[in-house]
């Protein structure tokens, strides 16, 4: 079972595009990931930069508008995320509880939809798509 562990910091959300990470929070965090590693879960992680250095993009009438950040109503927004793969969704919250967060941040974990676990009908709608078919059917272990 995958999952993806996404990080909210408190307060990411009013931070400047060139905020640096604290070195100690770093050196922690980078400990943190180690863990994952060597215990064969992590598949893939990364930091995002602040939404003052994005842009969304929103569909009204099937057009496309771009916003560049910051943008005034988010005030929960993902700072990065891990990709693990484990054997429940209860091992995915025991690895998310020893992430050394600080105070107030929050970690949202989500199972990742596998394209196996869908019913035969919408992986159909995908079956003119064979490099997309085999891309989201390989095997992960």
């Amino acid at each position: 079972m995958r999952f993806m562990m996404l990080m909210i910091p408190n307060g990411y959300h009013n931070a400047t595009p060139d905020v640096k990470p604290d070195p100690g929070a770093f050196a922690a965090m980078a400990k943190y990931n180690d863990s994952l590693r060597k215990a064969g879960v992590l598949l893939a992680l990364d930091g995002l930069h602040p939404p003052s250095a994005g842009v969304r993009v929103s569909f009204t009438g099937g057009k496309p508008k771009v916003t560049d950040g910051p943008f005034t109503e988010a005030k929960e927004v993902i700072g990065g995320y891990w990709m693990i793969q484990v054997k429940s969704k209860e091992e995915a919250i025991e690895w998310a509880s020893r992430c050394p967060a600080s105070d107030g941040d929050v970690i949202e974990v989500r199972q990742v939809h596998e394209f196996a676990d869908f019913p035969p009908e919408i992986r159909g709608a995908a079956a003119e798509f064979d490099e997309l078919r085999s891309f989201l059917n390989r095997s992960r272990s």
